[in-house]
This record gives structure tokens, sequence and C-alpha cells, in this order.
């Protein structure tokens, strides 16, 4: 069974990360994507030190399809560098494993 990786992504709010997140399950890029709402983002950005506002998309999905999912945010996204960060998991429940290959399943495009 391929890896299984989450992938983190911040938006500009709300609505941005309930576009984007529809977008990837639609897609098929992920099978999941959580929204969180609101949190606290502070960055270096352009020599300045940034402290904002965002929203989280916590996202899943396998580690093939990872290159298609950056691509796919990387075309809607607002930022012209947004965050993804990509972590393998080490162990993942096998049903929700299961469930996850079958919805990320390039064949059903």
């Amino acid at each position: 069974m391929d890896k299984i990786c989450v992938i983190f992504v911040t938006c500009s709010g709300t609505e941005e990360a309930q576009k984007i997140g529809r977008h990837l399950v639609e897609t098929r890029v992920a099978a999941c994507v959580n929204v969180i709402p609101q949190v606290q983002s502070i960055y270096r950005w352009e020599g300045a030190v940034q402290d904002d506002t965002e929203s989280l998309l916590i996202c899943k999905t396998r580690k093939d399809r990872v290159e298609a999912f950056m691509r796919e945010v990387q075309s809607i996204h607002s930022y012209d560098v947004p965050e993804l960060v990509c972590v393998e998991a080490d162990a993942v429940e096998e049903q929700y494993a299961s469930w996850l290959m079958q919805e990320t399943r390039v064949d059903d495009l």
C-alpha cells in the first residue's frame, strides 16, 4: 500500500480555505480536508516579522498524489508562496487507509 501523507496549507481566510479544500477533494488529490478557521501565524517575510490571522487546512492524501496536490494548490492559491508542508504518516488505521486510497484513485477521474 502506498504511503499516506498529511499536508498542511495556510490560507488567507476561511472562504479561501473552504474553496481550496473543496477543490482538492473534488479533484481527488485529497481524500479529506479539515479547515481550521483561525490560526495565528508569525513568520518572516521580505525582511520583516509578520503576525497574521490565517486559516489552516489539514489534508490527507497518498504519497503518489502529493505532486499533483501541490500543483493544484499552487494554481488556485492567493499567496505568491503558499505554505505546503507534507508529513508522511508512520501509522494509519487500516480501514481509514483503505478508504483514503479508494478516494484518491486516479482512475476514478
